[in-house]
């Protein structure tokens, strides 16, 4: 298991709190709420990939510049579900 954390440049508040996903084989769980900057911590059960989650993490906060804390619970997902699991949760925070 590999845990590590991320920051980025993010000033878009969120209205509110989101968890979507779960924690299952090949998927994650992303938790995320409104914040001061953008810290992203993720739990994982792959070891060895924090700089493809970095590549990805990136490519989604700079299409979404949002300051939020975000919890990853990761059980092997790829990164395009990762990106998946983060716009649906995004989407909830603006209901």
């Amino acid at each position: 298991m590999e845990r590590f954390e991320l920051r980025f440049s993010g000033n878009a508040p969120l209205v509110g709190r989101a968890h979507v996903g779960v924690v299952a084989s090949g998927d994650l769980e992303v938790l995320m709420e409104p914040a001061n900057e953008t810290v992203v911590s993720v739990r994982t059960s792959v070891d060895g990939f924090e700089k493809v989650w970095r590549a990805t993490l990136e490519r989604f906060f700079a299409r979404h510049p949002v300051a939020a804390r975000i919890e990853i619970n990761d059980s092997g997902a790829t990164p395009g579900v990762v990106s998946l699991r983060l716009a649906q949760a995004l989407e909830r925070t603006k209901a």
